[in-house]
């Protein structure tokens, strides 16, 4: 009877450690990956928008009625965009808050981008002193 509950609790003992050691790597894997998660849509706001401005100054310098088609991903998290007279901006919602990613362009634009995720077509126009920016 004695030897069998020192297994028991020698036993409970290991396990015990394992849960130990277990748990704080499961909360350092799971605040790891959020901050990746919040990285990586940042990161592709980013590159979202500076292809968007390089796509509307070229576009701009070529002039009426020059026009080009961008396929783009749109990353999670996305709260708002604003597209303003020089100026592309997405509010993304990440651990931290929300976080405000601006770029800024050197020829007026005007016009909508959507906050979904997923793929969408992104239409840049050459207007008579802007360039017009539609998504499909």
């Amino acid at each position: 009877m004695q030897l069998r509950s020192q297994v028991s609790v020698e036993y409970m003992l290991v396990m015990g450690f394992a849960a130990l050691l277990t748990i704080p790597l499961l909360l350092i894997y799971h605040t790891y990956s959020a901050d990746s998660t919040d990285a990586v849509a940042t990161g592709q706001a980013l590159q979202i928008s500076r292809k968007i401005i390089d796509a509307s100054e070229s576009v701009y310098y070529l002039g009426k009625p020059s026009q080009t088609t961008l396929k783009m991903n749109f990353p999670d998290g996305i709260q708002s965009t604003t597209v303003s007279s020089k100026e592309i901006a997405f509010k993304i919602n990440t651990q931290a808050g929300v976080t405000e990613v601006v770029q800024v362009s050197s020829v007026n634009i005007s016009g909508t981008l959507p906050a979904s995720a997923g793929i969408h077509v992104i239409t840049i126009k050459a207007e008579e002193g802007y360039v017009k920016i539609t998504s499909n």
